[in-house]
């Protein structure tokens, strides 16, 4: 009998132990879920149904552009030189671009860095299939989008008042669409 006892000591004993485990990983979970909650408040970029903020800046080929100037649905995408998932959005955006725009107007590529030379490469990447700008961090078009990520990538387009408003911000560089003229 004194077996049996020792047993169901030693099998509560594990039980007791698994608990407080279990307890602990729930307290965890909750204060990871938390800080995630936290994240996702502070977005990258302006959400759907935002308006763009005002801005006017110059092109790297010296066409000055406006918020005003943007008159249909255009894709807005910001990359910085060293960031890995720029340059694997970098291509993607090319092509989708080059492929579902159609017309390098209806295309806007800010290349975030300190000197015009850093961003050399991603310049002449971008060039032909979008109207491309460099600037730093608070540059003007980075203000107006309020971009603190990269890669951001988001879709705009005026409404029938004038405001130009974010219409997408999940935008699948792997997948064609097509985009009205």
């Amino acid at each position: 009998m004194s077996v049996l006892t020792a047993v169901v000591v030693l099998l509560a004993a594990v039980c007791a132990l698994q608990l407080l485990l279990t307890i602990g990983v729930i307290r965890r979970l909750r204060e990871h879920t938390a800080a995630l909650a936290g994240l996702s408040q502070s977005p990258a970029s302006l959400g759907v149904g935002d308006e763009v903020g005002e801005f006017s800046a110059v092109t790297v080929d010296g066409e000055p552009v406006e918020r005003d100037s943007i008159t249909g649905d255009t894709l807005v995408a910001f990359f910085t030189p060293g960031c890995g998932p720029c340059e694997k959005r970098l291509p993607e955006f090319v092509s989708y671009a080059g492929s579902s725009l159609g017309r390098r107007d209806r295309a806007i590529a800010v290349v975030v860095a300190a000197e015009l030379s850093d961003a050399d490469a991603y310049v002449e990447a971008l060039r032909p299939v979008a109207r491309v700008f460099v600037q730093d961090s608070d540059g003007a078009l980075c203000r107006a989008f309020q971009v603190t990520a990269f890669p951001t990538v988001v879709m705009v387009a005026p409404e029938r008042d004038g405001r130009v408003m974010i219409t997408a911000d999940r935008i699948r560089l792997d997948q064609p669409a097509s985009v009205p003229a």
